[in-house]
């Protein structure tokens, strides 16, 4: 190992390329995943940020935007588990935003999605933004009133508070701006439950689901599970209906198929480069190599020592890639684009390129071939 550590040393300007190769592979993959993973958590965020612990809907429910509408006198169902210490209803799901400009061709259409809970601090499907501000739950009180994130004004074609616009013909005003709740598909209108039943034109005993609160958290699913012995349902924990809303985007949109060929990509290049930088370090020292055969070092332990070389290699690229991810992170966080840097995508982004190093390392044990103790005398 000393002896591959020092070859890497005195030989570093060969070997900066292969390092800066691998920091590249890793750098692409580790942003690329995150960037995918940021922008799907803004199609589940409704469930992420809402303090319920168990989501039903209609049976096999792809994603929480996609929901239908159940009868509301089914919470109790959910309310007579033993485990559940609270349960209510929410309605969630996509209308048409219109807002008409002076001129015709001032005219805003947007495709918005409802979110419509209990106006209470302690609701249970409300995301934090608004059931912690009580002026705000008092003004979405109002019949017709609705709030947005301020970010999506631009989108929705409205100036801030006091706006009005047609919900799938229903005129309804703007009364509050929220912050940090930017959605990758339609903005998120929220607003309360007669309010968003009037919008969507579901009936007045009508919810899209059904949740609950947990005296342990732990509980949620074994309700779930119980929750889905009943044919017209579908239970989720909330861990649950967050990944099913978003492995259903990603597999809709192609996202994932899109991300792959880039971080393959990415590996690609890396792989080659480096390769080709391991084998022609291996080959130029040859005579080197030929001397050690000599002196009665197997061939084994000379290839060893390069496949330690390519671990180093590997090592120091991500080494040098670390501070660049979370670099390039914090600047698209900072342009309203968000990167989640899972503890689990870093450690696969590591092992897939360091994987990758030591894979360009094998590659390169091809120049042993022409290590021969017999070259230095001729």
């Amino acid at each position: 190992m000393s002896y591959s550590l020092s070859t890497i040393w005195y030989e570093r300007q060969r070997f900066l390329p292969a390092i800066l190769a691998v920091a590249f592979s890793a750098v692409l993959v580790a942003v690329q995943s995150g960037l995918v993973l940021g922008l799907l958590s803004m199609l589940s965020m409704p469930v992420d940020r809402a303090p319920a612990d168990v989501w039903v809907g209609y049976p096999a429910v792809r994603s929480v935007d996609f929901g239908r509408p159940i009868p509301d006198r089914w919470v109790s169902r959910l309310a007579a588990q033993p485990e559940v210490e609270r349960a209510e209803g929410a309605i969630i799901g996509f209308a048409s935003w219109t807002r008409k400009g002076e001129a015709p061709a001032n005219t805003t259409t947007e495709v918005c999605t409802v979110v419509g809970t209990r106006l209470d601090p302690h609701s249970l499907a409300a995301m934090e933004v608004v059931r912690n501000d009580r002026d705000l739950l008092a003004r979405l009180a109002q019949p017709l009133t609705v709030a947005v994130d301020e970010s999506e004004r631009g989108r929705l074609g409205v100036r801030g508070i006091g706006d009005t616009a047609e919900i799938l013909g229903v005129r309804v005003r703007i009364v509050g701006l929220v912050k940090g709740c930017r959605a990758l598909g339609g903005p998120y209108l929220f607003c309360s439950l007669e309010t968003a039943r009037v919008l969507l034109h579901y009936q007045h005993d009508e919810v899209t689901y059904l949740v609950a609160k947990c005296k342990d958290p732990a509980d949620a699913p074994a309700v779930a599970r119980r929750m889905n012995g009943y044919a017209q349902l579908s239970a989720f924990t909330s861990d649950e209906f967050s990944a099913r809303s978003r492995m259903h985007w990603l597999t809709t949109t192609k996202a994932g198929i899109a991300i792959g060929f880039t971080a393959l990509l990415g590996l690609l290049v890396g792989a080659v480069v480096t390769s080709q930088t391991l084998f022609a370090a291996t080959a130029a020292s040859q005579r080197e190599f030929a001397t050690l055969r000599a002196m009665g070092i197997p061939k084994w332990r000379l290839k060893m020592s390069v496949l330690v070389q390519s671990f180093w290699v590997g090592l120091f690229g991500i080494a040098l890639a670390t501070p660049f991810t979370f670099a390039l992170a914090e600047g698209a966080t900072a342009m309203g684009t968000g990167v989640r840097l899972h503890p689990l995508l870093l450690g696969g982004t590591a092992v897939v390129t360091m994987s990758m190093a030591v894979g360009s390392g094998l590659a390169a044990l091809r120049s042993f071939q022409k290590v021969d103790p017999a070259h230095n005398i001729r």
